[in-house]
């Protein structure tokens, strides 16, 4: 638990199954209910929803992008507007990332050092450089919850010695990190790194938990290895962890790891899937991914997911929703989405309750059995 009574975490049941945890974790902006989902509202908005509509589905915290922000509208510009929270009408918990991904990932990098990062803009082409201290400083700005530490996510596959070149760097950048934030309105989460490489996954996590006051995250899964890779490190890591703070695994977001991020002590994820794959014509369903757009359901009057009970569901019948996504009308990417954001909400709030009650081990057992288990759509954020 942080000593700054602003943010403080507790587990309110452990599972005798399995050891998953449920907890509560305060913050200026409201309690947050884990194991939790967090939609991304990249550029201060979740794609095509209007924010009372997110709050509407259940969603409890979403995140934004410092990357994108800084590009556009300028961290000075939502500075301007009262902070993230006023700019967006938002009233529940914010987390930014750190823009670390964004610049390794989309910007056109011209040099990294121990000091920073030169980059050219994936908009314009012009020149910026990002260093621990200019992350810390925007994420100020944007007035956000959580925020996150400058790092860098090292490429899945990259040999040894640069995995371990970049948690240096990591670790080199956390310090400079938590000395240049100031704000106690506003939470730090370090971030363990360590690419796939056990060694350096429990290196990085000892040394990363002395920075961590109330909150650590996983990065560098979910970037392209196997799941089965990301399950063996979270396995690595989770009797290191501290159990007073809440565990965030970054950029993840189907409907199986959600369920094997929490089997492995993880409380708070994210991932743009839901919304990526929705404006694709694609759902998450109770009975599998649904894609909206084939010719089967040219005539299917049933609801997009018999199971459910959100607006999408109770309104509209996947022949309507697959005309409207086949004639490219926004309305067809709003439902879906909105659909996927409510499925993820309420298959976390199944989570919880199958936790409190002591059969997530059960609830682990059957949800495999399902075809919402076994969808193959891998997680992925930018």
């Amino acid at each position: 638990m942080s000593t700054d009574k602003k943010f403080s975490f507790k587990v309110t049941h452990v599972c005798k199954q399995t050891g998953a945890r449920t907890g509560e974790f305060v913050t200026p902006h409201g309690v947050i209910k884990t194991p939790v989902f967090m939609p991304v509202g990249t550029q201060a908005t979740v794609k095509t929803l209007a924010p009372y509509e997110v709050e509407q589905l259940g969603a409890q915290i979403i995140l934004s992008n410092t990357y994108h922000l800084y590009m556009r509208p300028g961290e000075e510009i939502v500075r301007a507007n009262g902070g993230l929270h006023k700019f967006m009408d938002w009233h529940k918990p914010i987390l930014t990332d750190s823009g670390g991904f964004q610049v390794f990932s989309l910007a056109n990098l011209n040099k990294i050092s121990d000091d920073g990062v030169e980059f050219s803009s994936h908009i314009d082409g012009s020149r910026h450089y990002f260093t621990p201290e200019k992350s810390i400083d925007i994420q100020n700005a944007l007035g956000s919850d959580i925020i996150m530490a400058f790092d860098e996510c090292s490429a899945a596959g990259c040999d040894h010695d640069y995995a371990e070149r970049a948690l240096d760097r990591t670790l080199k950048w956390l310090d400079r990190c938590k000395i240049h934030h100031k704000i106690p309105e506003q939470m730090l989460f370090p971030i363990i790194q360590g690419n796939m490489y056990a060694d350096l996954r429990l290196r990085s996590v000892r040394e990363t938990v002395p920075y961590a006051e109330c909150g650590i995250a996983v990065g560098g899964l979910s970037v392209g290895e196997p799941k089965s890779v990301m399950y063996k490190m979270l396995d690595v890591l989770r009797p290191e962890y501290p159990e007073n703070m809440p565990r965030y695994l970054m950029g993840v977001g189907s409907p199986d790891c959600l369920a094997e991020g929490v089997l492995r002590g993880i409380d708070m994820f994210d991932c743009v899937l839901p919304t990526r794959t929705a404006r694709n014509g694609l759902a998450y369903t109770n009975v599998g991914k649904l894609t909206v757009r084939n010719a089967a359901y040219k005539e299917d009057m049933s609801p997009l997911d018999p199971h459910c009970d959100c607006y999408t569901c109770t309104h509209f019948t996947r022949s309507y929703l697959r005309h409207l996504v086949n004639t490219g009308e926004i309305l067809g990417a709003r439902l879906i989405s909105y659909h996927n954001l409510y499925y993820l909400t309420k298959l976390m709030e199944r989570i919880r309750a199958a936790i409190s009650q002591d059969s997530f081990g059960d609830f682990i057992k059957e949800f495999k059995t399902t075809r919402e288990y076994t969808d193959n759509v891998k997680p992925t954020d930018l």
